[in-house]
């Protein structure tokens, strides 16, 4: 079936997040709700805390997007609803904060938030791009788990009142920050999807890392920056960027402009929207250990592709030991066969 087209973008109709999520962040997010305590956790969040306290603290202090105000960026969520074929409009909601930042949170109701920086210093497309990625961390239920973790981070009096153990809690926030790095690299795509110009995508990486001033930028020094940043000069190197990134809630600008640059290299993106994706009528329950293979082949793929010294370390020794176990099965196969 051929995607419809909508003024000049594709509309990718009956599009299933599955398509554009990266295979780490839902083997992640099966891990999590795995997780000792994590189900305490979840039904002391969903069930006494939190959701409409966000909400109406956003309605006092936000001023909310609709056909009056801020009509652009209504217009722009309802174009981004529309390409992304999402069955409701969210509500988004602008924050005075010089921060160029935006988020989706809420459980029942999800709703988007922008910074009144991005909003100011973005173009339209840029912002629509931005509309998609938070879009998409709706429409693959990341923002239960994206909530929760703005409480433990942000509410130490919720972290004291749940019904689990401080090791516990600080377990569950360092597991919620690995899911969360994954799920933007998810949200990147979203956002390509959505704005459909890989040029724009990477404006708004470039300028999240060096403020508004695009006009002295250059795409082609900043992929050979992110390149640089890749390949490092020794393992110490490696570790460095290891203890850089625990705490982050996303990864590094030039982390994420590197894996949509290869995500688009590796033909997803045009396989994508020459209507070759996973439709949500069609959908097959989705397949956990299949999951887990998929986040393992992919982080064997990162450490593979990428020059940093300590990361082939860590490729070799997993091909090495991988070879080992091909090697031990086909030695006890030939045992018992006998």
């Amino acid at each position: 079936m051929e995607p419809e087209k909508t003024s000049a973008r594709i509309r990718l109709t009956d599009i299933s997040p599955r398509s554009w999520e990266h295979s780490a962040d839902r083997a992640a997010l099966n891990t999590l709700k795995r997780l000792p305590g994590m189900d305490e956790v979840l039904k002391f969040f969903v069930g006494g805390t939190g959701e409409k306290s966000i909400r109406l603290l956003f309605m006092a202090s936000s001023v909310r997007a609709t056909p009056r105000q801020f009509a652009h960026v209504y217009r722009l969520t309802e174009k981004a609803v529309s390409i992304l074929d999402a069955p409701d409009m969210p509500d988004v909601f602008i924050t005075q904060n010089p921060a160029l930042n935006a988020g989706a949170v809420g459980v029942k109701k999800p709703f988007i938030t922008l910074n009144s920086a991005m909003v100011q210093s973005f173009s339209e497309e840029e912002l629509l791009a931005v509309i998609g990625h938070e879009l998409s961390h709706i429409l693959s239920g990341h923002v239960l788990y994206k909530t929760l973790l703005w409480f433990l981070v942000n509410a130490s009096l919720f972290i004291a009142k749940l019904p689990i153990g401080q090791i516990a809690a600080m377990g569950i926030i360092a597991a919620l920050r690995e899911w969360d790095r994954k799920s933007e690299l998810s949200a990147d795509r979203a956002g390509l999807l959505t704005v459909q110009d890989a040029d724009v995508s990477n404006r708004v990486l470039m300028k999240l890392a060096g403020g508004t001033q695009i006009e002295h930028m250059d795409i082609d020094e900043f992929v050979k920056q992110a390149e640089e940043y890749d390949t490092g000069e020794n393992m110490v190197d490696g570790v460095y960027k290891f203890m850089n990134l625990v705490w982050q809630s996303h990864p590094f600008p030039v982390m994420r402009l590197a894996a949509l640059k290869t995500w688009v290299e590796e033909d997803n993106y045009g396989r994508i929207i020459g209507g070759d994706y996973i439709r949500r009528s069609a959908e097959e329950e989705a397949d956990m250990k299949k999951d887990f293979e998929d986040a393992a082949h992919e982080y064997q793929e990162e450490f593979r592709r990428s020059k940093d010294p300590l990361a082939q370390t860590i490729s070799r020794a997993t091909e090495q030991a991988e070879e080992v176990r091909k090697k031990a099965e086909e030695f006890f196969g030939q045992m018992f066969k006998r």
